[in-house]
């Protein structure tokens, strides 16, 4: 895959979405990263502040949200905004890459999570390195299965994750990126 023609959508918060835009840089590889005013972002390269009209459009019903993801989450303006910005992440990627645990009812644990269950719902390739277990895994429409290590298919992809990174979520984006544009592809 030509680098030179990818895009990586992610968020530029610290932690996984700093990590992945690290390799993207590191790469030669576009970020772009979705944020708005008053975020405080890890990142600046290729940021893009959302608008009020942008953020809107990714506008989620906390409610609907919570029932999709068995739990409650806090009704504040500054978490509303970060769905809607996870919104914009996974809606511009073709598939999508996660940094975060899978928990045991099939989510993933944190805000994280609502972007791998859009993903789900926008039917786009899922794949997620479980920091727990130190394994990827890919949702299948049905359950996640272990895989061995991805390699980025497509030219627009995401990736976010958890703002907690572990050594080995760190290393895995590292490596997500060295398999895919190394010099043995």
């Amino acid at each position: 895959m030509n680098r030179k023609n990818c895009i990586l959508f992610s968020g530029a918060a610290k932690g996984a979405e700093a990590a992945f835009g690290e390799a993207a840089e590191k790469w030669g590889i576009e970020e772009v990263n979705y944020s708005f005013e008053g975020h405080p972002d890890a990142r600046t390269r290729g940021i893009r502040f959302l608008t009020h009209e942008e953020l809107k459009r990714g506008d989620v019903s906390l409610a609907y949200v919570s029932k999709i993801m068995h739990r409650s989450y806090p009704d504040t303006r500054l978490f509303k905004k970060v769905l809607q910005t996870i919104w914009h992440q996974v809606n511009s990627g073709q598939e999508v890459y996660v940094i975060g645990w899978v928990l045991d009812d099939d989510t993933v644990r944190g805000g994280t999570g609502w972007g791998a269950e859009f993903a789900k719902i926008c039917n786009k390739p899922l794949f997620v390195f479980d920091q727990t277990k130190s394994q990827w895994v890919k949702w299948s429409g049905a359950a996640w299965l272990p895989i061995e290590p991805p390699v980025i298919k497509h030219s627009h992809f995401t990736g976010t994750g958890t703002r907690m990174l572990e050594e080995n979520g760190r290393r895995a984006v590292v490596e997500l990126f060295e398999r895919t544009f190394g010099p043995h592809h």
